[in-house]
């Protein structure tokens, strides 16, 4: 557990899946038999090692075949950036919060995966989960501590911001969404005040829509608290007159995520280490 893998899960492509190269219907002769198609940054390159664009001419066809490898090349970078779904390329942590109907055991596994189980709701009623956060021992470490939400707390540990991005997209069937919101105590209040819970003004929603849901970047909301100057003006001055306070700062404390629920059956959300 904790170490980078790549997604176990997949959406169900929408209907009539992705678009696709189709044959191309002319009055061209077959390519002549050849060694294997290799792959090129994400796409297949016809011929041997040794091939340029202009190895290849048929009937008169060397510019159509020259301009089809520059227009395959400038895509090919395109890719090398992000992945079709939305999400950047590269090795990940997937964090999958699933919405359920009925409780789990309240004896399962208290780790064991990268999953989360929190409760379903409805459209017209929200449940609402603590997913408690505490900072890693290891840098680049993530980990499920309590997978069972649906007790109304999870835990999950992650290092402190700034060495990675956060992205997330609401998978399941359409028509669920939920609502994700840091929190944490506000350590500066005292007496019948002390261990008020503030929450960032600034929060991400996802909804199930039909087709094909994208990744989108949440780091900020995931791994940032936005405070209002005037309701939080205690915190605000606890840190130091900042608006922005990071996770795990000192100056707050008992970091969590409030998940709210209105029916998302699951939430993926991915982890990238930002490059050395």
């Amino acid at each position: 557990a904790g170490q980078f893998e790549e997604s176990l899960l997949r959406a169900n492509p929408p209907k009539g899946g992705d678009a696709e190269l189709r044959g191309y219907r002319g009055s061209h002769p077959p390519l002549p038999a050849g060694p294997p198609a290799k792959f090129a940054g994400g796409f297949f390159a016809y011929g041997s090692a040794s091939d340029t664009p202009f190895t290849h001419c048929f009937g008169g066809f060397m510019r159509t075949t020259f301009f089809l490898a520059v227009a395959l090349a400038v895509a090919t970078a395109a890719l090398q950036a992000q992945t079709g779904n939305g999400a950047p390329s590269g090795s990940h942590y997937n964090l999958n919060i699933i919405g359920v109907s009925h409780d789990k055991n309240a004896n399962m596994d208290q780790g064991s995966g990268s999953v989360i189980f929190v409760d379903l709701g409805s459209k017209d009623v929200t449940v609402s989960t603590k997913i408690l956060l505490s900072q890693s021992a290891e840098a680049g470490t993530f980990q499920v501590l309590d997978k069972n939400g649906t007790d109304g707390e999870a835990s999950f540990e992650l290092p402190a911001p700034g060495s990675y991005t956060v992205w997330a997209r609401a998978l399941g069937k359409p028509g669920g969404s939920s609502k994700i919101t840091t929190c944490a105590t506000n350590i500066a209040l005292t007496g019948t005040d002390a261990g008020v819970t503030i929450c960032s003004t600034l929060n991400e929603v996802f909804v199930r829509g039909t087709g094909k849901s994208n990744f989108r970047n949440v780091t900020t909301a995931l791994t940032t608290i936005t405070l209002d100057p005037v309701a939080e003006a205690a915190a605000v001055t606890a840190c130091g007159g900042r608006t922005v306070v990071n996770l795990f700062d000192p100056c707050l404390l008992g970091f969590f995520w409030q998940y709210d629920n209105n029916g998302l059956k699951l939430l993926q959300v991915r982890f990238y280490l930002n490059p050395a």
